[in-house]
């Protein structure tokens, strides 16, 4: 038994999930009953069918809902709900890539943002692309992070409900990042995370030195924290969710049990389990069978 839980920004998009199914039911597919999960100002439904082959069907649904201000996710209907969160912080629970923020201060964010871009396409080599990146703040003031913090940094729309809606639930949360732990410190602490993971800047008095402390966490560490946090709990990888957006994200994305491409770079979402284009962060929520009346909201 699989579920096709499709999420609309607006409910006249309907008619796109409405022409999908009938598609999917002409192939042979047993198309069962709908569960609307109650989206606010949107519709989410979980619709049931009688098809096992995964593999075969996922391609299909993504090329009939392809172009359309759907986002869904296609899995098998049990064990949804899922053990442990790990989730990427730039630009995927929050709203900017840090370093291309401080680069600003610094007064060189076209060539870093540049970089950004590239790295996180999969096109450079992550560890190498940050290194040149940090080396090109040198010198900034340490207060102007927390400047860039307080200015630029904001929680993207569902974080803080995914999260905590999540760990109220008995999940664990946890913030890792290829980026700075200044950032997820603070992230972690605003959106409900458990604990985070990033990478240090080297400080020269009262001023960033230009270096980043090693062993850098990229792509490999992200994986590695997945599997050790999963080990930690007791659980296995198919009970766990990752969500990103960037090339280094890509790894624990295809390792866990749901992974989730938010906005995300074209290698990222032509690999994940599912993608977010169109809505917000509750998305994952769904995507697990939660009900609206289930988030927790503060």
């Amino acid at each position: 038994m699989l579920v096709l839980t499709t999420i609309l920004p607006h409910v006249t998009a309907n008619d796109d999930v409405e022409a999908c199914l009938s598609v999917i039911g002409e192939m042979g597919v047993r198309i069962g009953q709908s569960e609307d999960l109650g989206a606010d100002g949107g519709l989410a439904l979980d619709t049931f069918m009688e098809a096992d082959d995964l593999a075969m069907l996922r391609p299909v649904v993504a090329g009939l809902l392809a172009g359309k201000a759907v986002d869904f996710c296609l899995q098998p209907a049990t064990d949804r709900r899922k053990r442990l969160l790990i989730a990427d912080m730039d630009s995927t629970i929050i709203n900017v890539e840090c370093i291309d923020e401080l680069a600003d201060f610094a007064g060189v964010k076209a060539q870093v943002s540049e970089i950004t871009e590239r790295a996180m396409r999969g096109e450079l080599d992550f560890e190498a692309a940050l290194k040149e990146r940090v080396a090109m703040l040198k010198g900034l003031p340490l207060a102007d992070l927390q400047r860039a913090y307080d200015e630029r940094v904001r929680l993207n729309p569902g974080a803080r409900t995914l999260v905590r809606t999540m760990t109220a639930h008995g999940a664990k949360a946890f913030l890792v990042s290829g980026g700075f732990s200044f950032f997820t410190r603070r992230v972690a602490e605003a959106a409900g995370f458990n604990a985070n993971r990033a990478n240090t800047l080297i400080e020269d008095g009262d001023l960033l030195a230009g270096t980043v402390g090693e062993p850098i966490l990229g792509r490999e560490a992200k994986l590695a924290a997945l599997r050790e946090e999963a080990a930690n709990l007791q659980i296995p990888l198919s009970a766990t969710l990752a969500v990103g957006d960037g090339a280094n994200d890509l790894a624990m994305i295809e390792a866990s049990g749901l992974g989730v491409a938010y906005r995300a770079k074209p290698i990222v979402a032509a690999q994940a389990h599912a993608k977010v284009d169109h809505t917000d962060l509750t998305s994952l929520l769904y995507f697990q069978g939660y009900r609206a009346d289930e988030f927790v909201i503060d």
